[in-house]
């Protein structure tokens, strides 16, 4: 069985010149694909890349993608800012001159944000921040496909506990089908006792009479249709758990298609065992479709 779950996560680390980063990427069951990014300042260029990226991998979930950058401490020169640190200079003398304040000396110049850069405040040429954007993205492919490999992992779980809730399903069915209580001599015992109880009278009933009145009965309250639907979801449930892709919305069906023979079948039975396996396939059903809502 090749399904895939919508659950997973996933983290990779990567490092390149004076630069760390790490993607998270975590997915949970949705309706569609939805994509939610979390990007630093200056990342933003990514985001188109990246949703292709998601979309070429994945076909549903809420998908949640992280990037955290930190730069590692400048061992680069020191540079002198001149331009920075003549409109300082122009602006303290205008000061002193309005204010009669003393001009600042050099030392509190220096000490004025963007009079001094480190080599990693100087402006980035463009082939070297695509590059770096590169390597970026690069790393996030391995995440994505750590990703993609985790639901696929958890979908192995899913198609497993799937699979055992199929084979209850078609026990229960086997189970009604062989019940004793469908067939007509014990519908011709239960009408007679009703009667009985109706008119509260030993008296004999007509035998043929009775006999048509429990096979127009019998007749109302067959679940062989039913039974031979059940059957068949079963078998194409199975032959979905076979295909590859996102199969999660053909199970979604499935799962009110067993719903609904389940509850025909309920208010169909004529005896207490009918009604009692009916409720339980109405509980596996459901717990069926639980499962079935994490398939991607």
């Amino acid at each position: 069985m090749t399904i895939s779950s919508m659950t997973g996560f996933a983290r990779v680390d990567s490092a390149t010149d004076g630069l760390t980063w790490t993607w998270e990427a975590r997915s949970v069951n949705g309706r569609g694909l939805d994509v939610r990014l979390r990007l630093p300042p200056g990342y933003e260029a990514l985001e188109v890349p990246i949703r292709e990226a998601v979309a070429k991998r994945l076909a549903r979930g809420n998908v949640a993608i992280t990037l955290s950058l930190e730069k590692q401490q400048a061992n680069g020169a020191v540079r002198l800012n001149e331009t920075v640190l003549a409109d300082v200079i122009r602006a303290a003398e205008r000061v002193s001159v309005l204010s009669g304040a003393s001009k600042p000396d050099a030392a509190q110049l220096l000490m004025i944000k963007g009079v001094l850069e480190t080599s990693d405040q100087l402006p980035e040429d463009s082939d070297a921040r695509a590059q770096r954007e590169k390597a970026v993205l690069k790393s996030l492919d391995t995440a994505l496909d750590k990703l993609t490999e985790a639901r696929r992992s958890e979908g192995t779980r899913l198609a497993d506990i799937i699979e055992e809730q199929l084979m209850q399903i078609e026990r229960l069915a086997g189970e009604v089908r062989l019940s004793p209580s469908r067939m007509p001599e014990a519908i011709v015992a239960r009408l007679k006792d009703a009667i009985n109880r109706l008119f509260e009278t030993t008296a004999p009933l007509d035998p043929e009479r009775l006999h048509q009145e429990a096979m127009m009965l019998a007749t109302r309250a067959d679940v062989e249709e039913e039974l031979q639907r059940l059957s068949a979801h079963v078998s194409g449930a199975r032959d979905i758990l076979s295909e590859t892709g996102a199969v999660g919305r053909k199970l979604d069906f499935l799962a009110q298609e067993f719903n609904r023979e389940a509850n025909t079948l309920c208010s169909k039975a004529n005896a207490v065992d009918i009604t009692r396996l009916g409720l339980q396939l109405k509980t596996i059903i459901d717990q069926f479709r639980e499962q079935v809502q994490n398939v991607e």
